[in-house]
């Protein structure tokens, strides 16, 4: 199969692989066009055209199988997040999730059935998108397999504290250090108490839940991990959190969606609670040592309602 051109990466991918990841991105992205004619070439596919805005660390390329089948190629930046992304999608089998059709894992190359790219949750009004989510995270929510590669939550959020720590040092944090304690602290408290594991999503929120044709909505890009469920949920907590924040009572208003989703999936909402506390204050710790300002501030003003 021969391409008169490489297809490029779109801009925002360029955007932020260079900013997140520096000179290594910068080279990443320069192999980029290369490795996806490769794969292109190798997996017989046809492209049509690279989908944009696309994702912040992986290129987009909706193809067509030599079948005709359309596809979606998906060139991602292998990161410790998203190395095991082929394992999850195969173990559900598309069961709550994108169906996985080819994969070479270790080059961050995945070939998926094609979803509707441009209707995510966000298209819903908030209260059925809650439904919607939470219907999808019950098909998603199994056992993994034995042997696993996957991370714990325990093992993952190890490393996020040991970097909340050194942010905590930082001039910057002097504000937040009791929120950045407090967090510190329920992770601590949450992972010495018992409970029943499971495969996660990992990043799951409503921009990650696309319209199909098999099924209403499928999940898509997890970066998965085993462990608490509640976890899973913490990020569903904050979704549309500038609309939330806007509203009147917006911390009345996040605390009876943590407990309204804690119900809904029979989870203890003092978990729940407390995963969405740590995961909002290291996301917004992170904000601001990255020069996010906006973001950071309305994370961690979320955090304080809680």
């Amino acid at each position: 199969m021969t391409h008169l051109q490489p297809l490029q990466p779109p801009e925002r991918l360029v955007r932020t692989i260079s900013a997140w990841e520096g000179d290594a991105g910068r080279a990443w992205l320069d192999t980029l066009p290369g490795r996806v004619a490769d794969y292109l070439e190798r997996w017989e596919l046809r492209p049509e055209r690279v989908f944009t805005p696309g994702g912040q660390i992986s290129m987009i390329v909706l193809v067509r199988r030599a079948d005709d089948t359309p596809a979606v190629l998906k060139a991602g930046l292998v990161t410790v997040e998203t190395r095991n992304e082929a394992a999850a999608l195969a173990h559900w089998d598309g069961r709550g999730a994108v169906r996985l059709l080819d994969a070479d894992p270790a080059e961050g190359m995945l070939l998926l059935e094609r979803l509707q790219g441009d209707v995510s949750l966000r298209s819903l009004p908030e209260p059925k998108a809650m439904l919607e989510a939470t219907a999808i995270l019950q098909r998603l929510w199994v056992p993994a397999a034995d042997g696993h590669p996957f991370t714990s939550v325990a093992d993952y959020t190890g490393g996020l504290a040991a970097t909340l720590r050194e942010r905590r040092e930082q001039p910057w944090a002097a504000d937040i250090r009791h929120l950045i304690d407090d967090a510190l602290e329920t992770r601590e408290r949450l992972l010495s108490e018992p409970v029943d594991e499971v495969l996660l999503h990992g990043d799951y929120h409503h921009g990650n839940v696309l319209a199909a044709d098999r099924a209403h909505w499928l999940a898509i890009d997890p970066k998965p991990l085993v462990g608490d469920p509640a976890y899973d949920l913490a990020w569903l907590t904050r979704d549309r959190l500038d609309t939330l924040a806007a509203a009147p009572g917006a911390e009345s208003a996040a605390r009876r969606r943590i407990t309204k989703l804690a119900d809904s999936l029979d989870l203890e909402r003092d978990r729940l609670r407390g995963w969405t506390l740590f995961r909002a204050v290291e996301a917004g710790t992170w904000g601001l040592s990255v020069g996010d300002r906006d973001g950071a501030e309305l994370l961690l003003e979320f955090a304080a309602w809680l």
